[in-house]
């Protein structure tokens, strides 16, 4: 019985051993990619991709995505900054119905422009 359990310990032990897959990213590099990702918000893992082929540092666009700061929110604008800066090309419409004193309906419509508020 103790020649099974050796021979079934030694067939995990092969079969559970590293064969290749994603090479790791040394430490230095990991680095490089957080501080570049917390220096530019508004870049994504293409961008830092690019950058660091250019640098002559040859890793794979996934890799960078994981060591890259997670962040809250999306980077880019909110939507009360949208409105903030595209006020003067917004306008608001809004169509109503007043009854008159002979109850005959009189339809008014209302147009505002953001950027007069």
């Amino acid at each position: 019985m103790e020649w099974h359990r050796v021979g079934f310990r030694s067939f995990w032990r092969l079969e559970s051993r590293r064969r290749g897959g994603r090479p790791t990213v040394p430490l230095e590099i990991g680095k490089l990619i957080r501080e570049m990702s917390i220096a530019n918000p508004l870049w994504g893992a293409p961008r830092i991709h690019g950058e660091l082929l250019k640098l002559g540092i040859d890793v794979g666009p996934t890799s960078v995505a994981k060591y890259m700061v997670k962040r809250r929110g999306p980077p880019s604008q909110g939507w009360k900054t949208f409105l903030h800066n595209h006020a003067d090309g917004i306008a608001a419409m809004d169509m109503f119905v007043v009854p008159t004193i002979s109850f005959r309906p009189l339809y008014g419509l209302l147009i505002m422009g953001h950027g007069r508020r």
